[in-house]
């Protein structure tokens, strides 16, 4: 039985433009509930929301049957942690601050199988492989994997290049926030010194042949960022359409 295709990677390497989402609950439940809403790709986020490898797992699972990939971002670039995320069946990341090429070659090696990789062989025992049920598993599992690396620092931004020349590195998605903040703007992406910031970043990551990606949260940043190049862009957090919706029927009906 071979690997499932990675529609996600196929459809991003074609050139398509896909529209995401952010879950940052932690809850299977409303994994399932945003699984349904048409999104062509949903982020576990590791890094800000309070995640583990069970609660990523119980996600995972939830999606299983949605048409949106699951994209899992890392709380940190350790191997040990990519292995455990792989064999659970995660094959699709995000790499938040990477920096350097060597950054970006590691993080590719801890999600390869030797020669071309570190991955250590036990994913038979795993969900990754259905349990052994998918026998081709490791001769195909490699080509499968997509590799996001975000770009959200001064030293990533000069590194850019040399990033997106690194085999097995997918797309480069800027972090508006994080990169503001470094740049001396904490937290103001809309500053007229980080709009361009941003637009040139797109744009060069584009010249690469990678596929640029971003976060923004209003509908006119939204467009903004998609005329100038994104390809791959998360529109909210289930956290904030959770709040905001919650606030807003209750501002209209509390006396």
């Amino acid at each position: 039985m071979p690997v499932p295709e990675n529609r996600f990677k196929t459809r991003l390497l074609a050139g398509d433009t896909l529209i995401g989402c952010w879950l940052n609950l932690a809850d299977g439940y409303a994994a399932e509930i945003m699984g349904t809403a048409g999104f062509d790709w949903l982020v576990i986020d590791g890094e800000h929301g309070p995640n583990d490898l069970v609660t990523i797992r119980e996600q995972m699972t939830a999606l299983a049957a949605s048409p949106s990939e699951p994209v899992v971002r890392v709380p940190m670039d350790e191997p040990w942690l990519f292995k455990q995320l792989l064999d659970i069946g995660v094959r699709t990341f995000l790499v938040p601050n990477v920096e350097s090429a060597e950054q970006a070659a590691a993080i590719v090696a801890a999600c390869r199988y030797p020669p071309a990789g570190i991955r250590g062989a036990g994913a038979a025992l795993g969900r990754a492989s259905r349990f052994g049920e998918i026998t081709d598993y490791m001769a195909g599992a490699d080509g499968q994997i997509c590799i996001l690396v975000q770009i959200e620092s001064r030293k990533g931004l000069d590194a850019l290049e040399d990033i997106a020349a690194v085999e097995g590195v997918d797309g480069l998605f800027i972090g508006p926030w994080d990169l503001s903040t470094d740049m001396g703007f904490v937290g103001n992406p809309a500053a007229p010194e980080m709009r361009e910031t941003i637009r040139a970043g797109l744009s060069r990551i584009k010249a690469t042949g990678k596929a640029p990606g971003i976060l923004a949260v209003d509908d006119a940043t939204i467009e903004r960022y998609l005329d100038e190049g994104a390809r791959y862009i998360g529109v909210g957090a289930d956290v904030a359409i959770l709040a905001m919706t919650a606030r807003a029927l209750a501002a209209k009906w509390t006396r």
